[in-house]
Protein backbone atom coordinates (compact mmCIF):
# COMPACT_ATOMS: atom_id res chain seq x y z
CA UNK A 1 0.00 0.00 0.00
CA UNK A 2 1.49 3.41 -0.58
CA UNK A 3 2.40 5.68 2.39
CA UNK A 4 -0.31 7.87 4.13
CA UNK A 5 1.00 11.68 3.96
CA UNK A 6 -1.66 14.17 5.21
CA UNK A 7 -1.00 18.10 4.52
CA UNK A 8 -2.12 20.93 7.31
CA UNK A 9 -2.48 24.33 5.46
CA UNK A 10 -3.86 27.56 7.45
CA UNK A 11 -4.56 30.33 4.55
CA UNK A 12 -3.00 33.35 6.03
CA UNK A 13 -1.76 35.30 3.12
CA UNK A 14 -4.89 33.97 0.52
CA UNK A 15 -3.45 31.99 -2.18
CA UNK A 16 0.20 31.55 -1.62
CA UNK A 17 0.13 29.16 1.50
CA UNK A 18 -2.84 26.72 -0.62
CA UNK A 19 -1.30 27.60 -3.65
CA UNK A 20 1.87 25.70 -2.44
CA UNK A 21 0.30 23.26 -0.56
CA UNK A 22 -2.31 22.04 -3.64
CA UNK A 23 0.58 21.73 -5.93
CA UNK A 24 2.72 19.83 -3.64
CA UNK A 25 -0.20 17.62 -2.91
CA UNK A 26 -0.89 16.62 -6.46
CA UNK A 27 2.82 16.23 -7.32
CA UNK A 28 2.79 13.23 -4.64
CA UNK A 29 -0.37 11.89 -5.61
CA UNK A 30 0.63 12.02 -9.93
CA UNK A 31 4.36 11.33 -10.11
CA UNK A 32 4.78 9.44 -6.51
CA UNK A 33 1.67 7.30 -6.20
CA UNK A 34 0.88 8.28 -2.31
CA UNK A 35 -2.39 8.55 -0.55
CA UNK A 36 -2.67 12.26 0.58
CA UNK A 37 -5.00 14.08 2.57
CA UNK A 38 -5.24 18.10 1.65
CA UNK A 39 -6.67 20.07 5.43
CA UNK A 40 -7.30 23.24 4.52
CA UNK A 41 -9.20 26.08 7.31
CA UNK A 42 -10.43 28.30 4.15
CA UNK A 43 -11.83 26.21 1.43
CA UNK A 44 -13.62 29.56 0.13
CA UNK A 45 -9.72 30.71 -1.05
CA UNK A 46 -9.02 27.34 -2.04
CA UNK A 47 -12.31 27.67 -4.50
CA UNK A 48 -10.06 30.54 -6.90
CA UNK A 49 -7.63 27.97 -7.03
CA UNK A 50 -10.04 25.03 -8.05
CA UNK A 51 -12.96 26.02 -9.36
CA UNK A 52 -14.13 22.48 -9.17
CA UNK A 53 -14.42 22.61 -5.40
CA UNK A 54 -17.17 21.97 -3.41
CA UNK A 55 -17.06 24.60 -0.74
CA UNK A 56 -20.32 22.97 1.32
CA UNK A 57 -18.67 19.55 1.27
CA UNK A 58 -16.24 18.54 4.15
CA UNK A 59 -14.64 15.75 2.37
CA UNK A 60 -13.88 15.40 -1.61
CA UNK A 61 -11.48 13.71 -4.25
CA UNK A 62 -10.04 16.38 -6.58
CA UNK A 63 -7.36 15.62 -8.91
CA UNK A 64 -6.74 11.97 -6.50
CA UNK A 65 -5.97 14.18 -3.32
CA UNK A 66 -8.41 13.70 -0.59
CA UNK A 67 -9.60 17.80 0.63
CA UNK A 68 -10.58 18.23 3.90
CA UNK A 69 -12.13 21.11 5.72
CA UNK A 70 -10.10 21.83 8.50
CA UNK A 71 -12.75 22.92 11.52
CA UNK A 72 -12.52 24.17 14.76
CA UNK A 73 -15.02 21.30 15.44
CA UNK A 74 -12.16 18.21 15.33
CA UNK A 75 -13.37 15.29 14.46
CA UNK A 76 -10.28 12.04 15.30
CA UNK A 77 -8.54 10.16 12.18
CA UNK A 78 -6.00 7.96 12.35
CA UNK A 79 -2.53 9.98 12.26
CA UNK A 80 -0.58 9.64 8.68
CA UNK A 81 2.69 7.48 8.10
CA UNK A 82 4.00 11.37 7.14
CA UNK A 83 2.43 14.76 8.74
CA UNK A 84 3.38 18.04 7.35
CA UNK A 85 2.36 20.99 9.01
CA UNK A 86 2.96 23.94 6.23
CA UNK A 87 4.05 27.15 7.24
CA UNK A 88 4.09 26.31 10.83
CA UNK A 89 0.63 25.90 11.16
CA UNK A 90 -0.21 24.17 14.48
CA UNK A 91 -1.66 20.60 14.23
CA UNK A 92 -5.11 19.91 16.00
CA UNK A 93 -4.35 18.67 19.13
CA UNK A 94 -6.25 15.22 19.34
CA UNK A 95 -4.44 14.85 15.98
CA UNK A 96 -1.30 15.45 17.75
CA UNK A 97 -2.37 12.81 20.32
CA UNK A 98 -3.11 10.00 17.07
CA UNK A 99 0.12 10.79 16.03
CA UNK A 100 1.86 9.67 19.69
CA UNK A 101 -0.58 6.87 19.88
CA UNK A 102 0.38 5.18 16.66
CA UNK A 103 2.89 2.23 16.49
CA UNK A 104 5.28 3.36 14.28
CA UNK A 105 6.03 7.14 14.84
CA UNK A 106 5.10 9.43 11.54
CA UNK A 107 7.83 11.35 10.34
CA UNK A 108 6.21 14.88 11.18
CA UNK A 109 7.55 17.89 9.21
CA UNK A 110 7.53 21.69 8.83
CA UNK A 111 7.11 23.12 5.35
CA UNK A 112 8.41 26.26 6.04
CA UNK A 113 8.69 29.84 4.09
CA UNK A 114 10.88 29.99 1.27
CA UNK A 115 13.95 31.95 1.23
CA UNK A 116 17.45 32.51 0.07
CA UNK A 117 19.02 33.21 3.49
CA UNK A 118 22.37 31.50 4.41
CA UNK A 119 21.26 29.92 7.61
CA UNK A 120 18.74 28.27 5.51
CA UNK A 121 20.92 25.42 4.50
CA UNK A 122 22.14 24.92 8.18
CA UNK A 123 18.90 24.53 9.98
CA UNK A 124 17.17 22.41 6.65
CA UNK A 125 16.65 18.97 8.19
CA UNK A 126 17.18 19.82 12.17
CA UNK A 127 14.85 19.05 14.72
CA UNK A 128 12.33 21.45 16.14
CA UNK A 129 9.76 20.75 18.78
CA UNK A 130 8.83 17.15 19.84
CA UNK A 131 5.39 16.04 21.37
CA UNK A 132 5.51 13.03 23.18
CA UNK A 133 7.94 10.63 21.45
CA UNK A 134 7.44 12.36 18.37
CA UNK A 135 10.36 14.71 16.76
CA UNK A 136 9.14 17.14 14.24
CA UNK A 137 11.51 18.68 11.87
CA UNK A 138 12.51 21.09 9.89
CA UNK A 139 11.91 21.28 5.95
CA UNK A 140 13.36 24.51 4.13
CA UNK A 141 12.31 25.11 0.62
CA UNK A 142 15.49 26.72 -1.05
CA UNK A 143 17.63 27.62 -3.90
CA UNK A 144 21.43 25.79 -3.14
CA UNK A 145 22.35 22.98 -2.43
CA UNK A 146 21.23 21.48 1.38
CA UNK A 147 17.93 22.90 1.22
CA UNK A 148 14.60 21.20 0.07
CA UNK A 149 14.56 22.69 -3.45
CA UNK A 150 11.67 24.52 -5.57
CA UNK A 151 8.40 22.50 -6.45
CA UNK A 152 8.67 21.75 -9.88
CA UNK A 153 6.57 18.80 -11.67
CA UNK A 154 7.75 16.78 -14.20
CA UNK A 155 7.98 17.73 -17.57
CA UNK A 156 7.29 20.97 -16.61
CA UNK A 157 10.20 23.03 -18.46
CA UNK A 158 9.30 20.82 -21.56
CA UNK A 159 5.86 22.03 -21.39
CA UNK A 160 6.39 25.93 -21.31
CA UNK A 161 9.98 25.44 -23.64
CA UNK A 162 6.98 23.95 -26.24
CA UNK A 163 4.12 26.46 -25.51
CA UNK A 164 6.63 29.52 -25.52
CA UNK A 165 8.13 28.51 -29.18
CA UNK A 166 4.37 27.97 -30.70
CA UNK A 167 3.02 31.02 -31.25
CA UNK A 168 -0.17 29.74 -32.08
CA UNK A 169 -0.72 27.93 -28.38
CA UNK A 170 0.06 31.13 -27.07
CA UNK A 171 -2.11 33.51 -29.33
CA UNK A 172 -4.96 30.62 -28.93
CA UNK A 173 -4.47 30.59 -24.85
CA UNK A 174 -4.64 34.51 -24.80
CA UNK A 175 -7.55 34.55 -27.00
CA UNK A 176 -9.40 32.28 -24.50
CA UNK A 177 -9.08 35.22 -22.27
CA UNK A 178 -10.12 37.78 -24.47
CA UNK A 179 -6.71 38.88 -24.85
CA UNK A 180 -5.72 39.97 -28.61
CA UNK A 181 -2.19 42.19 -28.09
CA UNK A 182 -1.10 44.38 -30.91
CA UNK A 183 2.32 43.21 -33.00
CA UNK A 184 5.21 44.55 -30.95
CA UNK A 185 3.20 45.31 -27.80
CA UNK A 186 5.43 44.09 -24.80
CA UNK A 187 3.37 41.82 -22.53
CA UNK A 188 2.99 42.13 -18.68
CA UNK A 189 1.03 40.28 -15.53
CA UNK A 190 0.46 42.39 -12.34
CA UNK A 191 -0.81 40.21 -9.59
CA UNK A 192 0.66 41.85 -6.29
CA UNK A 193 -0.31 43.31 -3.09
CA UNK A 194 -1.45 46.66 -2.90
CA UNK A 195 1.43 49.45 -3.23
CA UNK A 196 1.61 52.85 -3.49
CA UNK A 197 4.20 52.54 -6.06
CA UNK A 198 1.75 51.26 -9.09
CA UNK A 199 1.51 54.26 -10.04
CA UNK A 200 4.61 55.65 -10.88
CA UNK A 201 5.14 52.19 -12.94
CA UNK A 202 2.07 52.62 -14.80
CA UNK A 203 2.76 56.21 -15.47
CA UNK A 204 6.22 55.16 -16.91
CA UNK A 205 4.84 52.53 -19.43
CA UNK A 206 2.25 55.20 -20.48
CA UNK A 207 4.99 57.16 -21.58
CA UNK A 208 7.07 54.64 -23.27
CA UNK A 209 7.81 54.79 -27.29
CA UNK A 210 7.01 50.92 -27.43
CA UNK A 211 3.06 49.82 -26.63
CA UNK A 212 2.78 48.03 -23.09
CA UNK A 213 -0.44 45.67 -22.11
CA UNK A 214 -0.98 45.63 -18.36
CA UNK A 215 -2.87 41.84 -17.87
CA UNK A 216 -4.16 41.98 -14.29
CA UNK A 217 -5.71 39.46 -12.55
CA UNK A 218 -8.91 40.49 -10.22
CA UNK A 219 -7.11 40.88 -6.62
CA UNK A 220 -5.63 43.18 -4.47
CA UNK A 221 -3.42 45.61 -6.33
CA UNK A 222 -6.15 46.44 -8.60
CA UNK A 223 -7.26 49.15 -6.57
CA UNK A 224 -4.38 51.04 -6.98
CA UNK A 225 -4.46 50.55 -10.97
CA UNK A 226 -8.21 51.87 -10.82
CA UNK A 227 -7.00 54.94 -8.64
CA UNK A 228 -4.14 55.64 -11.26
CA UNK A 229 -6.57 55.10 -14.24
CA UNK A 230 -9.22 57.58 -12.67
CA UNK A 231 -12.11 54.84 -13.88
CA UNK A 232 -14.95 53.21 -11.43
CA UNK A 233 -14.44 49.87 -10.66
CA UNK A 234 -12.78 47.62 -12.69
CA UNK A 235 -13.63 44.00 -12.73
CA UNK A 236 -12.69 41.03 -15.04
CA UNK A 237 -12.96 42.04 -18.80
CA UNK A 238 -12.46 45.59 -18.44
CA UNK A 239 -9.58 47.12 -20.77
CA UNK A 240 -8.26 50.93 -20.07
CA UNK A 241 -6.34 52.57 -22.55
CA UNK A 242 -3.53 55.47 -21.30
CA UNK A 243 -1.40 56.43 -24.29
CA UNK A 244 1.05 53.42 -24.79
CA UNK A 245 -0.67 51.78 -22.06
CA UNK A 246 -3.25 49.49 -21.93
CA UNK A 247 -4.74 47.86 -18.89
CA UNK A 248 -6.51 44.96 -19.21
CA UNK A 249 -8.25 42.95 -16.25
CA UNK A 250 -8.28 39.16 -16.35
CA UNK A 251 -10.45 37.12 -14.51
CA UNK A 252 -8.31 34.65 -11.28
CA UNK A 253 -7.79 31.61 -13.04
CA UNK A 254 -6.76 28.27 -11.78
CA UNK A 255 -2.80 27.63 -11.49
CA UNK A 256 -2.37 25.82 -14.79
CA UNK A 257 -3.56 28.75 -16.30
CA UNK A 258 -1.45 31.39 -14.52
CA UNK A 259 1.67 29.09 -15.68
CA UNK A 260 0.59 29.90 -19.07
CA UNK A 261 -0.09 33.57 -18.65
CA UNK A 262 3.45 33.93 -17.22
CA UNK A 263 4.59 31.97 -19.86
CA UNK A 264 3.08 34.23 -22.51
CA UNK A 265 4.44 37.77 -20.85
CA UNK A 266 7.52 39.15 -21.49
CA UNK A 267 7.67 40.26 -17.81
CA UNK A 268 5.98 39.15 -14.48
CA UNK A 269 5.51 41.09 -11.09
CA UNK A 270 4.41 38.58 -8.62
CA UNK A 271 3.84 38.15 -5.08
CA UNK A 272 3.89 35.73 -1.83
CA UNK A 273 5.74 32.35 -2.63
CA UNK A 274 3.43 30.32 -4.98
CA UNK A 275 3.43 32.95 -8.19
CA UNK A 276 7.36 33.60 -7.23
CA UNK A 277 8.85 30.16 -7.78
CA UNK A 278 6.35 29.38 -10.92
CA UNK A 279 7.45 32.97 -12.64
CA UNK A 280 11.30 31.76 -11.79
CA UNK A 281 10.07 28.58 -13.36
CA UNK A 282 8.77 30.61 -16.78
CA UNK A 283 12.15 31.73 -17.34
CA UNK A 284 11.12 35.54 -17.94
CA UNK A 285 12.44 38.54 -16.17
CA UNK A 286 10.17 38.74 -12.53
CA UNK A 287 9.21 41.09 -10.36
CA UNK A 288 8.34 39.93 -6.54
CA UNK A 289 6.19 42.26 -4.33
CA UNK A 290 7.58 40.31 -1.02
CA UNK A 291 5.00 40.18 1.66
CA UNK A 292 6.00 42.57 4.49
CA UNK A 293 6.82 41.39 7.93
CA UNK A 294 7.20 43.12 11.30
CA UNK A 295 10.34 45.19 11.77
CA UNK A 296 10.91 45.14 8.08
CA UNK A 297 12.57 41.68 8.33
CA UNK A 298 11.29 40.61 4.28
CA UNK A 299 13.44 43.20 3.65
CA UNK A 300 16.47 40.50 4.71
CA UNK A 301 14.84 37.89 2.58
CA UNK A 302 14.81 40.13 -0.39
CA UNK A 303 17.98 41.26 -0.28
CA UNK A 304 19.46 37.20 0.04
CA UNK A 305 17.43 36.54 -3.19
CA UNK A 306 18.55 39.44 -4.69
CA UNK A 307 22.52 38.67 -3.97
CA UNK A 308 22.10 34.83 -5.08
CA UNK A 309 19.88 35.83 -8.34
CA UNK A 310 21.57 39.04 -10.00
CA UNK A 311 25.43 36.45 -10.00
CA UNK A 312 26.70 36.46 -13.52
CA UNK A 313 24.82 39.39 -14.07
CA UNK A 314 26.87 42.62 -15.66
CA UNK A 315 27.29 45.44 -13.02
CA UNK A 316 24.64 48.05 -15.31
CA UNK A 317 22.10 45.08 -15.13
CA UNK A 318 23.00 43.89 -11.98
CA UNK A 319 21.95 47.50 -10.72
CA UNK A 320 19.03 47.97 -12.79
CA UNK A 321 16.94 45.07 -11.63
CA UNK A 322 18.08 45.27 -7.96
CA UNK A 323 17.45 49.08 -7.68
CA UNK A 324 13.63 47.82 -9.65
CA UNK A 325 12.90 45.32 -6.82
CA UNK A 326 13.94 47.49 -4.10
CA UNK A 327 11.67 50.40 -5.29
CA UNK A 328 9.26 48.27 -6.15
CA UNK A 329 8.84 46.53 -2.38
CA UNK A 330 9.66 50.59 -0.80
CA UNK A 331 6.83 51.77 -2.79
CA UNK A 332 9.39 54.37 -4.34
CA UNK A 333 10.73 55.42 -7.35
CA UNK A 334 9.43 52.36 -9.58
CA UNK A 335 8.86 54.25 -12.50
CA UNK A 336 12.24 55.78 -12.42
CA UNK A 337 14.23 52.57 -11.98
CA UNK A 338 11.96 51.00 -15.01
CA UNK A 339 13.92 52.91 -17.50
CA UNK A 340 17.27 51.13 -16.25
CA UNK A 341 15.49 47.78 -16.34
CA UNK A 342 14.26 48.45 -20.11
CA UNK A 343 17.88 49.16 -21.02
CA UNK A 344 19.20 45.90 -19.69
CA UNK A 345 16.21 43.81 -20.86
CA UNK A 346 17.69 41.48 -22.99
CA UNK A 347 20.08 40.41 -20.97
CA UNK A 348 17.99 40.21 -17.55
CA UNK A 349 15.82 37.77 -20.21
CA UNK A 350 18.84 35.68 -21.15
CA UNK A 351 19.78 35.72 -16.89
CA UNK A 352 16.17 34.40 -16.05
CA UNK A 353 16.11 31.79 -18.35
CA UNK A 354 19.83 31.01 -17.29
CA UNK A 355 18.36 30.85 -13.77
CA UNK A 356 15.79 28.59 -14.36
CA UNK A 357 17.55 25.56 -15.69
CA UNK A 358 20.14 26.03 -12.84
CA UNK A 359 17.34 25.62 -10.59
CA UNK A 360 15.68 22.58 -12.72
CA UNK A 361 19.25 21.34 -12.26
CA UNK A 362 18.62 20.24 -8.75
CA UNK A 363 15.74 17.79 -7.36
CA UNK A 364 12.61 19.19 -6.98
CA UNK A 365 10.68 19.77 -3.49
CA UNK A 366 8.22 16.91 -3.56
CA UNK A 367 11.34 14.24 -4.41
CA UNK A 368 13.19 15.93 -1.89
CA UNK A 369 10.30 15.17 0.76
CA UNK A 370 9.48 11.07 -0.66
CA UNK A 371 13.27 10.50 -0.57
CA UNK A 372 13.80 11.90 2.96
CA UNK A 373 10.61 9.68 3.96
CA UNK A 374 12.13 6.56 2.45
CA UNK A 375 15.61 7.23 4.13
CA UNK A 376 13.39 7.73 7.79
CA UNK A 377 11.57 4.12 7.33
Amino acid sequence: MPANWDIFCTVVDNYGDIGVTWRLARQLVAEHGLAVRLWVDDLRAFERLCPELDIEQEQQVREGVEVRRWSGDWQPVAAADVVIGAFACQLPHDYMDAMARRETTPLWLNLDYLSAEDWIVGCHGLPSVKYKQVQKFFFFPGFEAGTGGLLREAGLLEQRRAFQADPAARRDFLRGLDVDPTDGERLISLFAYENEGVASWLEALAADSRPTRLLVPEGRVLADVQRWLGSGELRAGAIETRRALTVQVLPFVPQQAYDRLLWSCDFNAVRGEDSFIRAQWAGRPLLWHIYRQEDDIHLDKLEAFLALYTRGLSEPALAAFSGWWRAWNSGNGVGESWSAVLRNERELAEHAERWCLEQASRPDLATALVKLYLNWI
